[in-house]
């Protein structure tokens, strides 16, 4: 993720969009890698069919793991985005997109998804 990221940015420096505002991040900036699902979330959801080795891969998955200014991801913790959401002074003083919000959390969700049925499949 961070070396697709310089290779955006072309300088050197990391170039990302923030997954809930859509505003442009560079290296230097005050951001933090985000899980969309956190690992207790996750955990909490499979941990009767997964390992805790296996639960981390589904948490680390390409589709939950983004990136978003550091006041978000100390603001949301780890509260469910759409918990966080349902507070209007969250996306207002964050200048969040409800839109890109959402997407993130359901493109995290497909990603955990598929990532728990390769898992399971691999047991077989």
């Amino acid at each position: 993720m961070h070396q697709e990221a310089l290779a955006r940015g072309g300088d050197g420096k990391t170039l990302y969009t923030d997954c809930y505002t859509g505003e442009t991040l560079r290296g230097g900036d005050h951001y933090d890698y985000e899980h969309i699902r956190s690992s207790k979330a996750v955990f909490m959801a499979y941990r009767d069919r997964l390992t805790n080795s296996e639960i981390a891969e589904v948490v680390n998955c390409a589709e939950n793991v983004t990136v978003t200014l550091r006041t978000i991801n100390q603001s949301k913790g780890k509260t469910r985005i759409e918990d966080w959401l349902s507070n209007t002074d969250n996306v207002t003083n964050h200048r969040i997109s409800i839109a890109l919000a959402k997407s993130a959390a359901a493109k995290a969700d497909m990603g955990i998804e598929q990532k728990v049925k390769k898992i399971l499949s691999r047991a077989k």
